[in-house]
């Protein structure tokens, strides 16, 4: 995955939800633009209803997928 893929689905508008998938499995959701912050080689992921942040390496995420809301 590529950073500008990333900050692309960021600026959409309307801002549409996304997964980032990980080579762990893990699955990471981003409701909104400002849950996501970009660097050069991390981004940090913030699940706003846990406080969680995750910190990842660019080279780890592998997909980019739309959040299918119900």
């Amino acid at each position: 995955m590529n950073i500008e893929t990333i900050r692309e689905w960021l600026q959409r508008r309307p801002f549409e939800p996304f997964v980032l998938r990980v080579s762990n499995g893990e699955a990471h959701e981003v409701h909104h633009p400002e849950n996501l912050a970009l660097g050069k080689n991390r981004l940090i992921v913030v699940d706003p209803r846990t406080d969680r942040a995750v910190h990842l390496a660019l080279i780890h995420v592998n997909a980019l997928e739309e959040l299918q809301t119900a």
